[in-house]
């Protein structure tokens, strides 16, 4: 079983992953209308990218925004699960030896304290975006089944890789439930809101042109709240 999860149901999980990202991604371009969302897009490119960067850059700043600013609890918490969540699979040594494996590509690695230091801040991080789904009115409203879907998909790769790491018995089953609650995850991604994973990108590119082309925010400098 762990040939074939380290196998052919790995290569099969990766390329269901980039492929339906790249096809979230032509998608949404496809999408955009200059008629319908009102931005000239295209004859005004230059400010367009100028206005796309500073809001990709600017939300990926905790503080960056004044959105995060007055959410310092959705703030911490969210950039204490996607570090990890991001850093940890691509460089995590044991991940980067079998990259480098699998698909030849060398990665370099994270120290091990560094890596561990990561995964808790990571699924402290993750408990953090469960209680709010529990105890803040606007976002418990809004949570639906697939949310928690979502969240139990993204959540299920961490906890397992932790028991992996840490736990001194059932080291076997820890590796089986890990590799296989990660490669779910990379299946689910593109049919799901893990689509986020790039659509983030994408929208919060869409809203920044839209601001710097039509609105005047190539003109307000950094203060100005995308």
């Amino acid at each position: 079983m762990l040939d074939f999860l380290y196998g052919p149901l790995l290569y099969i999980a990766v390329a269901v992953f980039v492929i339906g990202m790249i096809a979230r991604v032509v998608l949404y371009i496809n999408g955009l209308s200059q008629k319908l969302d009102r931005v000239a897009y295209k004859p005004q490119m230059g400010l367009g990218i100028k206005g796309a960067l500073h809001s990709i850059v600017k939300w990926l700043i905790p503080g960056g925004t004044r959105a995060w600013r007055i959410n310092p609890f959705m703030t911490a918490v969210f950039f204490m699960f996607h570090a990890g969540m991001i850093l940890l699979p691509l460089f995590l040594l044991q991940h980067a030896v079998v990259i480098e494996y699998m698909f030849g590509i060398s990665l370099p690695t994270l120290p091990g304290a560094l890596a561990d230091i990561l995964s808790v801040l990571a699924l402290l991080g993750f408990f953090g975006l469960v209680y709010r789904r529990f105890a803040v009115a606007s976002a418990k409203a809004l949570t639906t089944k697939q949310d928690w879907f979502v969240l139990i998909v993204a959540g299920l790769p961490l906890i397992t890789g932790i028991m992996f790491r840490f736990c001194g018995s059932g080291y076997a089953f820890w590796e089986f439930a890990h590799i296989l609650t990660a490669e779910i995850f990379l299946i689910v991604a593109p049919f799901t809101k893990l689509s986020h994973i790039v659509l983030f990108f994408m929208s919060r590119a869409q809203i920044g042109m839209d601001f710097a082309i039509k609105r005047g925010g190539h003109n307000r400098g950094p203060a100005f709240p995308w």
